[in-house]
């Protein structure tokens, strides 16, 4: 690809749960001068195929990894979307369905975490000036969205342990002003649950707030969790 000097490369990721995780710096050192990335269809495929927690859990992981590298990664696409439990010819799928009733995986909602949070800008989000990238079993990127004046923080734990943060916003310009409560969204299973069209809401994002400490944001991690931090702010 290179040599024939393609803008752009369609990669697929089929692979099981510990790839996704293994892989969540997969283009930090990418070649800057080489194709950009479409990541055209990816899914973490649990041995049994289920749209389980741990499939969206990892998911949730390794696009840490294509958000943070957003100069490389330009387009990114889950695959496949829809399938009827009577009559699917692959798995997993983000939306499952009968002839009537419908019902979004814990797949689904990252994806929609993700997209509904996109940011306009990359920020820098190092733990001992290092990405993070899996240490403590913790994955994580940053953006802002300059429009609705946001900074969003996704963070993945995938240990089976609570994790204490804290996490310093540094670089802000003197006038600008942080609001003093932080938006959140939780994601959180047992790594074998499932959203099932008789129970569709077993795993589905829980919002709360969580108090600033100037610009200083403590908080505990949940184990085995996907988190979603909106830090508003004025300037």
């Amino acid at each position: 690809m290179k040599r024939l000097k393609v803008d752009l490369v369609d990669e697929h990721y089929y692979r099981p749960p510990q790839w996704f995780l293994d892989n969540a710096a997969r283009y930090d050192s990418y070649d800057r001068k080489g194709p950009k990335v479409f990541a055209g269809e990816y899914a973490s495929h649990h041995g049994n195929r289920k749209n389980n927690f741990e499939s969206a859990l990892t998911e949730a992981a390794f696009m840490t990894g294509l958000e943070r590298n957003a100069d490389i990664v330009h387009m990114a696409t889950y695959a496949p979307l829809l399938a009827h439990v009577d009559a699917w010819q692959w798995r997993p799928d983000l939306i499952w369905f009968d002839n009537l009733r419908v019902v979004r995986t814990p797949n689904y909602y990252v994806q929609k975490l993700y997209g509904h949070h996109a940011g306009t800008n990359v920020l820098p989000l190092t733990w001992n000036k290092e990405p993070l990238t899996g240490q403590q079993g913790l994955y994580a990127s940053a953006v802002i969205d300059t429009k609705k004046k946001e900074i969003i923080i996704k963070l993945s734990n995938v240990s089976e342990e609570s994790r204490d943060l804290g996490i310093t916003l540094e670089g802000l310009k003197k006038k600008t002003q942080l609001r003093p409560e932080a938006r959140t969204i939780l994601l959180k299973g047992d790594r074998d649950q499932e959203n099932t069209l008789d129970n569709p809401r077993s795993i589905v994002p829980i919002s709360s707030s969580a108090t600033l400490n100037g610009s200083k944001l403590s908080l505990t991690v949940e184990p085995y969790s996907f988190n979603l931090f909106v830090i508003g702010y004025t300037d």
